[in-house]
């Protein structure tokens, strides 16, 4: 029920008022002529929306308007005005009254003005509602990884955050580059600016400098309007440049000129722009050399990587797959509405061994058709779909014979290999033992440990060393 307060020093304003808004059953409504219990009422009921008159002798509207909106900013005001307040009700307009109605009230008119009024203030409410939505996602506690090299990103990610420097992503495809650059954007101050994503590769060359510049009228053959490029739709934000290995370099001269002076020119524009924006890149390729074949500018390279934030592949951070797989295993059980609700252990020792050339992003599209094939609670071995060279690769067998790569050439060489083999052994046996007895028990860590006969501190001091999560 939307709460309504009307208040005016005239018994037959307040009750015509009173009159008129009831005739929308949704609306409570109240009404008084007193601006002291008008303010009392705000603060004690959490009212919506406040019809004020401006002249009253207790306290005039504009008063009133600053006293209420600082008791509660959410609460709307619309400003009742007779024929020589006019100019007064519009002054109202710059201290936070939605809009005014006229003396004396007409009814349609006052129910238009105030249902858009709720619009509106429904439309701000859902904005801020999907804006904290959007922040929480990205807090750094929701981004999984207990692995070191995971806990190094986020301590350089928290480093970055809060300054404005231009920051350099890499890492192979899949590993979660664009995840990160929203991580920094939204724990940092421009977090209720904009986030502009533009990706370097699907963009045709002979448009990307439109697209982040933006063009004139008539500039070009096709430009039949002006329109705004991303650098300036970013305003106030970030702009995260995904790939740009791929950028042509006469792109480059012209970007690096923004990052350096922080100002722009439109394509067909004599006029200068303010380039108030924060740039985050992101890349697969190895920079320095495509710098050294001459297909990336070595002055722009460094531009750019100021605050460098390398990610590790997934085969680099093995023990966060069990949580990994379980969070995906929660995503996609309630997005395909299937009681999936477990990964057998047999699953997860073949998740583990798998080395995951496509990285987090595998491993999701590996849970998600995982849950699409079970047919029961659990996602069984049979329904993890992966290729069997790699899970080979991985265990420490050539799929085509012959050395590895890292095969030892002497005796001390092959005693230290032997030696990590053993320790890499006996660190995957314990790795299934505690994973095989959390899905046994449900991922209850009291009962898992009961079952093996380990007292629930020692079962959970394992689980920590190999970044097992209760749940994922």
């Amino acid at each position: 029920m939307t709460k309504i307060l009307v208040l005016d020093d005239e018994e037959i304003i307040r009750l015509s008022s009173k009159r008129i808004l009831e005739q929308e059953k949704s609306y409570s409504v109240q009404a008084t002529a007193s601006p002291v219990e008008a303010l009392s009422l705000i603060e004690t009921f959490s009212i919506d929306l406040v019809l004020s008159d401006l002249k009253m002798p207790e306290m005039d509207g504009i008063e009133f308007l600053k006293k209420a909106k600082e008791i509660s900013p959410s609460t709307e005001v619309i400003i009742i005005t007779g024929y020589g307040t006019i100019k007064d009700a519009v002054r109202a307009l710059h201290y936070g009254a939605y809009d005014f109605v006229e003396k004396p009230l007409n009814p349609e008119a006052l129910l238009n003005t105030v249902a858009r009024c709720l619009e509106r203030k429904k439309l701000l409410a859902e904005n801020t509602r999907l804006r904290r939505e959007v922040h929480s996602l990205y807090k750094l506690e929701n981004i999984i990884g207990a692995s070191k090299p995971m806990q190094r990103v986020f301590e350089l990610i928290g480093m970055v955050a809060g300054v404005d420097s231009t920051v350099l992503i890499t890492g192979e495809s899949g590993t979660g580059k664009e995840l990160v650059a929203r991580a920094i954007h939204y724990n940092s101050l421009r977090r209720d600016g904009p986030f502009v994503v533009i990706d370097c590769v699907t963009i045709p060359e002979s448009l990307i400098e439109s697209e982040l510049f933006g063009h004139r009228r008539g500039s070009f053959t096709g430009a039949a309007t002006s329109e705004k490029g991303l650098i300036e739709l970013a305003e106030g934000g970030t702009l995260f440049l995904d790939e740009i290995g791929n950028l042509p370099l006469s792109i480059q001269v012209k970007l690096l000129r923004v990052l350096q002076e922080k100002e722009f020119r439109p394509v067909g524009s004599k006029q200068t722009m303010n380039a108030d924006v924060r740039f985050v890149a992101a890349t697969n390729r190895d920079l320095l050399e495509l710098v050294q074949k001459g297909l990336f500018r070595e002055d722009f390279y460094y531009r750019l990587n100021v605050f460098p934030v390398k990610l590790p592949p997934l085969r680099e951070r093995r023990e966060d797959i069990p949580a990994l797989a379980q969070h995906f295993l929660k995503k996609y059980s309630a997005q395909t509405g299937k009681a999936v609700e477990h990964i057998s252990a047999e699953a997860m020792r073949l998740l583990l061994r798998y080395g995951w050339p496509g990285n987090v992003r595998e491993l999701e599209n590996a849970i998600h058709r995982a849950v699409i094939l079970a047919g029961r609670e659990s996602i069984e071995e049979k329904d993890i779909l992966i290729e069997e060279g790699q899970t080979a690769a991985i265990e420490g067998k050539t799929p085509a014979g012959g050395p590895g790569p890292s095969a030892p050439r002497t005796a001390e060489e092959l005693k230290q290999a032997r030696k990590k083999l053993r320790e890499r052994s006996v660190e995957q046996v314990e790795k299934d033992f505690v994973i095989g007895a959390l899905d046994r028990n449900g991922w209850n860590v009291s009962r898992a440990a009961e079952e093996v006969g380990m007292e629930r501190p020692n079962f959970h001091a394992l689980m920590k060393k190999y970044g097992v999560k209760k749940g994922g």
